[in-house]
C-alpha cells in the first residue's frame, strides 16, 4: 500500500566575502554569501534533501558531488528541479513544506513572499504550500556570531493515484 511520506532536510554553510547571498534561489544583499559548490543557498538545499529523504532516495551528495560540471557554480533552484523530476518519476506530489531559516542577520520577512514564490515554480505547487520561518540563535554558537546561516525543512509527500 503507498502511503504519505514525510521527509526532513538540513543544510549549513559558512558565510564569507565574496559572494551572493542566496536564499531560496533569491539573491538577498548582504556584506556576506554563503560558501559552497553551487550558489551555498541552504534553504533550497535543506528542501533538496527532504525530498530525497521522504522517497528514501539518500542525500544530495549521493546525486551532486563537487567536480560535477552541473553542480560547480550550479544555481540550487536548477538542482530543486531536477530532484523534483526524481520525485515525479517516484509517482509523488508536494503536500507543503515548512521550512527555517537561522540567521541572525540579514533579516529575511521582505524577502519571505519571494523566496516562496521561487521555491514554489521550481517545485510546481502553490506559495501557499510553502512556509518560511526565520529565526536567530539570540547571538549563540557559530550562526550568532554570523559565520554562517543553516535552514531546515520538512516535507510531506502524497502518492499520485
Amino acid at each position: 500500500m503507498v502511503q504519505a511520506r514525510i521527509g526532513q532536510g538540513i543544510d549549513v554553510h559558512p558565510l564569507v566575502a565574496g559572494r551572493d547571498l542566496v536564499l531560496g534561489g533569491v539573491t538577498i544583499p548582504h556584506r556576506f554569501g554563503l560558501e559552497g559548490d553551487t550558489d551555498g543557498d541552504v534553504l533550497t538545499h535543506a528542501i533538496m534533501d527532504a525530498l530525497l529523504g521522504a522517497l528514501a532516495l539518500g542525500d544530495l551528495g549521493q546525486y551532486f558531488r563537487r567536480g560535477q560540471p552541473e553542480v560547480d557554480g550550479a544555481h540550487s533552484i536548477t538542482l530543486l528541479q531536477r530532484v523534483c523530476d526524481m520525485m515525479k518519476e517516484n509517482q509523488y506530489v508536494i503536500g507543503n513544506v515548512d521550512a527555517t531559516v537561522v540567521a541572525e542577520m540579514p533579516k529575511l520577512a521582505p524577502y519571505r513572499k519571494q523566496m516562496q514564490e521561487m521555491l514554489a515554480q521550481a517545485m510546481d505547487i502553490a506559495p501557499s504550500q510553502i512556509s518560511i520561518k526565520a529565526t536567530t540563535t539570540d547571538h549563540l554558537g557559530m550562526l550568532g556570531r554570523e559565520e554562517g546561516i543553516m535552514a531546515q525543512a520538512v516535507i510531506l509527500l502524497w502518492p499520485l493515484i
